[in-house]
């Protein structure tokens, strides 16, 4: 699958902070936000199992079932293989599970708690030192079969973890870290790995830590990004977006704000074509030095 087929949307609505990691909105406040987003064109959600140590997909579910939004017109991801140390889990120690069972298991009470009857995509979280391919194999193989996922991908994975998988199973995206303040995977191979593999990317914080960190690394940043967000007329945050959607391997960025006046802006970083010198200027400004 290359990167035009994807049934994603350009950008991805990221549902980590909808619940009690976050806004803890209430049902309304959820429908209200799903509907925001299907209103800017932002048609795919992005969870994972423990989000809201195991309760927000259930709630985004109550909420999406009472907003009578036709499921053919959005796609649900969604992680699994983290078992955290939770009232929810027996679990004395944090650690992870890719048994064949185990993953069944998870999408279907991942269905369940959503109040669907399939995903769009089903990614495994991180890389487990003990996962077996022909395990995770065996399971994808299944849930495909079932109709319960359309498919399949992982997170936060090296290209040599992919590579193991794939010795089993077709990968079809990469759910990374990056942004204009940790750029690694445009460095070390990640990226042209998924671009040689044909392996869609997508990209959780894709701010980075501009907007969270006060140092000398995001105040020039800043700067710069308050010039480009005159030059290009949209708001700060959509030209770091934008910066992200010009890499040639198709990224797909996961924005995780519950705040409806950012989420109507999002979708400006399709429209921006920001200049090749703009564009190494804020790699430079990042790194604090000039390219190699």
């Amino acid at each position: 699958m290359n990167m035009n087929t994807t049934p994603f949307s350009k950008i991805i609505a990221g549902t980590m902070t909808w619940g009690v990691w976050g806004k803890n909105c209430n049902t309304q406040q959820m429908i209200e936000l799903m509907h925001c987003c299907l209103e800017n064109k932002i048609t795919t959600f992005d969870h994972a199992d423990i989000y809201g140590d195991y309760t927000t997909e259930a709630a985004f579910g109550k909420a999406f079932n009472e907003s009578k939004i036709d499921r053919s017109k959005i796609q649900f991801i969604s992680k699994c293989g983290i078992q955290m140390e939770s009232g929810k889990r027996n679990n004395s120690v944090k650690h992870y599970d890719y048994s064949t069972s185990y993953i069944i298991w998870s999408v279907e009470q991942s269905l369940k708690n959503l109040q669907t009857d399939y995903l769009d995509l089903l990614l495994l979280h991180r890389p487990s030192p003990l996962m077996r391919a022909d395990e995770i194999a065996e399971a994808i193989t299944k849930l495909k079969q079932e109709g319960k996922i359309k498919d399949f991908g992982v997170s936060n994975f090296t290209p040599l973890q992919t590579d193991l998988i794939e010795t089993k199973t077709k990968i079809n995206y990469n759910q990374i870290s990056f942004s204009i303040t940790d750029f690694e995977a445009m460095t070390n191979g990640s990226l042209d790995h998924m671009q040689t593999r044909g392996i869609t990317p997508m990209c959780w914080s894709p701010l980075g830590t501009v907007f969270k960190e006060d140092n000398d690394q995001t105040q020039r940043l800043k700067k710069m990004i308050a010039n480009f967000s005159t030059k290009y007329d949209v708001p700060a945050d959509i030209i770091l977006l934008a910066w992200i959607l010009k890499h040639p391997a198709g990224i797909l960025p996961v924005c995780g704000t519950a705040d409806p006046s950012r989420l109507a802006n999002l979708m400006k970083a399709t429209t921006v074509n920001m200049e090749l010198q703009d564009w190494f200027a804020l790699w430079s400004e990042s790194a604090g030095v000039p390219v190699p």
